[in-house]
């Protein structure tokens, strides 16, 4: 049975005083029982954080991670590394991952196997730009994002997997996708999810929506039958926004 899950992405934001704030914010909420809940802080944050939230249900997660296991790589983070300071889930595919740091659908693939190797949880993004939905081929770019980036490891692998579409024309823009266009991708990667491997890894994969989720609009969002929850950008970064998302179910 898939779960349900809100993934607070915080990018490039808060310093150590102003993590343990928005955590202390965050400490103060119940957390639902029937939702995952996950927070993604800056590199340099990490440890603070799964120390701060050890007693906690909720996960510290991580960004982004680096493909090799150890080497001249200056300024990445390797799994192990993400792992010796408490974090077993890290983010990979963001839409600023691929925009920004030209992180191809080939790096992506290995940057999944290398954490599904290392026994971590992976968050694989994908999702279009505002050009392949004007012409009627975002279909097609997540289909290419999901067999090149992911759909090559082991169906026994799959269960480490949760996926999160990233309209991207959607991401801190204040445009959200309709609800409806939200559920007609999602349902659509459910089955090709089936095609690729089979229906109980389908039907029990975690889709997750990220694009401008508020706590305004949630509550639509998360309604819809293939939706399971958020990765969430900027209405993360105010606990009493991010936790009222997590209570839309």
């Amino acid at each position: 049975m898939r779960k349900n899950i809100v993934a607070g992405n915080w990018k490039m934001n808060n310093d150590l005083p102003q993590t343990e704030s928005l955590l202390q914010d965050l400490k103060k909420h119940v957390i639902p029982e029937n939702v995952s809940v996950m927070v993604a802080p800056a590199f340099t944050n990490l440890f603070q954080a799964f120390e701060y939230l050890r007693e906690t249900p909720i996960e510290v997660i991580a960004q982004n991670m680096h493909q090799s296991k150890k080497g001249a790589f200056t300024g990445e983070v390797s799994a192990q590394m993400l792992k010796s300071v408490g974090v077993n889930t890290v983010i990979i595919g963001h839409s600023e991952r691929r925009a920004y740091f030209n992180e191809t659908n080939a790096i992506l693939a290995e940057k999944v196997s290398a954490a599904l190797d290392s026994d971590m949880q992976v968050i694989f993004c994908f999702g279009e730009e505002l050009n392949d939905r004007k012409q009627g081929e975002h279909l097609e770019v997540v289909n290419a994002q999901l067999e090149q980036g992911l759909f090559h490891i082991e169906e026994s692998q799959m269960k480490n997997v949760i996926l999160a579409y990233e309209p991207v024309w959607a991401i801190g823009t204040g445009e959200t996708a309709s609800p409806d266009q939200a559920q007609e991708i999602h349902k659509y990667v459910r089955e090709h999810v089936k095609r690729a491997y089979n229906t109980a890894i389908a039907e029990n994969i975690s889709i997750l929506y990220g694009g401008s989720v508020k706590p305004a609009n949630a509550q639509e969002i998360f309604a819809k039958p293939d939706v399971d929850g958020g990765l969430i950008g900027g209405a993360a970064l105010k606990a009493e926004d991010f936790m009222a998302i997590v209570n839309a179910f």
